[in-house]
């Protein structure tokens, strides 16, 4: 019931399609135009672009097919579209082998090795147009001709054109844009949503972030691409790091796994206000303003409606005792629900869903916008046995997957989703009847720490004194 209902709707969409003239001026490559044969594996690229291929090796791009979490969120898809997004899917996390034809099936059994590969040197580099943004909408040329983004580029060992695409966040829309291929439901909107912030508008680009040393903005990276070429001011770094320390811990990608760490870490910014007093029995609101400041995109991005970002609060009085606190799932009497940061996405009937390719509405949009700022207020009592002064501490965490769906995926207690802490923000809550100073004491700081410190000013005060009498 399930294909057939899709298969008349994209009947429907074409047709429509065909009726107004709708349609790229270049359409997309179809499967099996090439061979896997005509493309060059990326052993062979190391042997002069050893340092770049360094940079990709261990990453998403690089596991873009082998990675664990997407072979079985794909295998499920498959199942449940009795393979109708197979190749839709494939384009982007393993195009070469779509291009030669060597998959569907989904098992992959026909897959050459240079296709398991992923998004690899040789396919990026024969890349000479596009027929649009989104829903791998690239047009490769392989061959011995590879294109790139300077206009200078010499090689004895292929030809080298410059190509301004390379060079664009297009480049990299062509995949990072996805809409749903029977509905037209937006499902990834990183390209969108770039586009219409102000990074869009002022030609900050994906480039800028994603591929050099500046994580949140453009910072040169001089060097050289290939062992025989000259030095240049900038060199893109093939590293192209996300937010996912989840997958690369799986694979054992350490360096990758940091630099994913790193990016979360730089990609949003706490502001916590507190009231400096608070009498107990009363009420006590604080606020917590998140702002996107280093992504260019949403907070979070990509399949959002699995991502998860929330801000946990905890305030605790001066002997730990826990007054107030927010967790992802715990909603009992002493704490309060978090808020949830990403996308909802709805089934057929309405119903929530993690699985894109059933979706056909989305229920809830609680991202964050680039360089937008959102505010969360928190409100509890005070005990009557509450000790002065109180600590509040924020944590804005994120998970690359519900723990939940990964049990489900792999088997309860196989693989545990980290989670990252981006962010953290503290403040301190006083006794209205003592003085702030004598409450803003650091912890530990004892009477015969004092002692020490005044012993200490006695001797350097005596030393100058001795010194002035010289």
């Amino acid at each position: 019931m399930f294909i057939f209902r899709y298969i008349i709707v994209f009947i429907a969409a074409a047709t429509i399609l065909l009726l107004t003239g709708c349609a790229y001026a270049t359409d997309p490559m179809a499967s099996g135009e090439y061979s896997s044969s005509d493309f060059t594996r990326a052993g062979k690229c190391q042997q002069c672009h050893a340092i770049v291929h360094s940079q990709w090796d261990g990453t998403m791009h690089s596991n873009a097919y082998t990675d664990p979490f997407y072979q079985k969120e794909f295998h499920a898809a498959s199942t449940d579209t009795d393979g109708l997004v197979d190749e839709f899917c494939s384009r982007c996390h393993i195009p070469i082998g779509v291009l030669s034809g060597e998959i569907p099936p989904a098992d992959g059994s026909h897959l050459s090795e240079i296709a398991h590969m992923g998004v690899q040197c040789d396919f990026c580099h024969t890349v000479s147009g596009s027929s649009g943004i989104g829903d791998a909408s690239f047009i490769v040329t392989p061959g011995n001709t590879k294109w790139g983004p300077f206009d200078d580029s010499k090689s004895a060992s292929h030809a080298s054109e410059y190509l301004e695409l390379h060079t664009r966040s297009e480049f990299c829309g062509m995949c990072h844009q996805v809409t749903h291929p029977v509905n037209g439901l937006v499902i990834d909107d990183t390209y969108s949503t770039w586009n219409e912030s102000y990074y869009g508008q002022n030609d900050v680009t994906c480039q800028h972030c994603h591929m050099s040393p500046g994580v949140t903005e453009f910072k040169a990276n001089p060097g050289r691409s290939a062992s025989n070429s000259p030095k240049r001011e900038h060199v893109s770094l093939h590293s192209t790091v996300g937010g996912n320390a989840f997958v690369t811990g799986m694979l054992g990608a350490e360096k990758e796994r940091k630099l994913a760490i790193e990016r979360l870490q730089k990609a949003a910014t706490l502001r916590l206000d507190v009231p400096r007093t608070a009498i107990k029995g009363e009420e006590v609101t604080i606020e917590i303003a998140i702002t996107n400041s280093g992504a260019g995109h949403m907070l979070p991005t990509g399949v959002s409606e699995i991502r998860q970002m929330w801000l946990e609060v905890e305030v605790t009085d001066n002997q730990g005792q826990m007054i107030y606190r927010t967790t992802k799932a715990d909603t009992s009497l002493s704490t309060g629900p978090s808020v949830m940061y990403n996308t909802v996405l709805g089934d057929s009937e309405g119903n929530a869903t993690l699985s894109f390719w059933l979706a056909e509405k989305v229920i809830a949009d609680n991202r964050i916008a680039p360089r937008e700022t959102v505010s969360e207020q928190h409100t509890f009592t005070l005990h009557d046995n509450t000790s002065y002064p109180l600590t509040v501490d924020a944590t804005l965490n994120y998970m690359s997957a519900p723990q939940e769906l990964i049990d489900h995926l792999f088997g309860e207690g196989i693989h545990e989703v980290p989670v990252i802490a981006m962010v953290k923000a503290s403040g301190k809550i006083h006794d209205p009847e003592k003085p702030v100073d004598t409450q803003a004491q650091a912890p530990g700081f004892t009477a015969s720490m004092a002692l020490m410190v005044l012993a200490a000013l006695t001797i350097t005060l005596t030393i100058i004194g001795s010194y002035k009498k010289q």
